[in-house]
């Protein structure tokens, strides 16, 4: 099968690689830490040359780099990653970064991005910062539980219910499921997961 790492493009400005003189922000290498514990590989398409990736490639310990990118460059490595057989998340915020976040998997769009950035993301982040990444990521997966929970309840709900009230137990017990007991039940199954639903209103990224 395919590799079961995520690919995380991060386009220029993520990392402030604008200018030699950007700085990199000091929540960033921990932002990245926590990407990778979560499984992910981390790599930057930047339009920069080689010597300055380089540098903040290697202060900020990434997995790889690809330097003297053009747009459609990045797009390419985007598919290039997609072609190995991997999931790919490219985050950026420029219009260098528009065709590779069109061409991803998930386009994320940073903080203030420009228009054609924006429109070309599936998801804009609120926040200028790597650390909205990570809770956009940690968001995502909470929400993938959660549906996974409400879908083996109303899956539990309908085997034991059903069952009962095609009069399965009747023969043996003449047991034979009462509608209002049945209309309790589907609203019991409805109540269930409309409240399982709703914690991830009280979710914070990091737990």
């Amino acid at each position: 099968g395919g590799a079961t790492v995520m690919y995380l493009a991060l386009g220029d400005a993520v990392v402030g690689l604008l200018a030699v003189a950007d700085p990199i922000r000091e929540t960033t290498p921990d932002a990245l830490a926590a990407l990778r514990r979560n499984g992910l590989r981390i790599i930057m398409l930047t339009g920069d040359n080689p010597h300055t990736a380089q540098a903040v490639a290697s202060a900020l310990k990434l997995d790889d780099f690809y330097a003297n990118l053009m747009p459609g460059d990045k797009a390419d490595q985007v598919t290039a990653f997609q072609k190995m057989g991997c999931k790919v998340a490219m985050a950026g915020d420029g219009i260098n970064d528009a065709p590779a976040l069109a061409r991803a998997d998930v386009g994320l769009a940073i903080g203030q991005g420009t228009d054609i950035a924006i429109e070309s993301a599936d998801m804009v982040l609120l926040h200028n910062s790597v650390q909205s990444i990570g809770d956009a990521v940690d968001i995502s997966r909470a929400t993938l539980r959660n549906i996974k929970q409400n879908l083996f309840a109303a899956f539990m709900y309908n085997t034991l219910g059903i069952p009962v009230a095609a009069g399965v137990l009747f023969p043996f017990t003449g047991i034979l499921l009462s509608p209002v007991v049945a209309g309790a039940a589907m609203a019991l199954s409805s109540i269930s997961v409309i409240s399982n639903a709703n914690r991830l209103r009280l979710y914070k990224p990091g737990n």
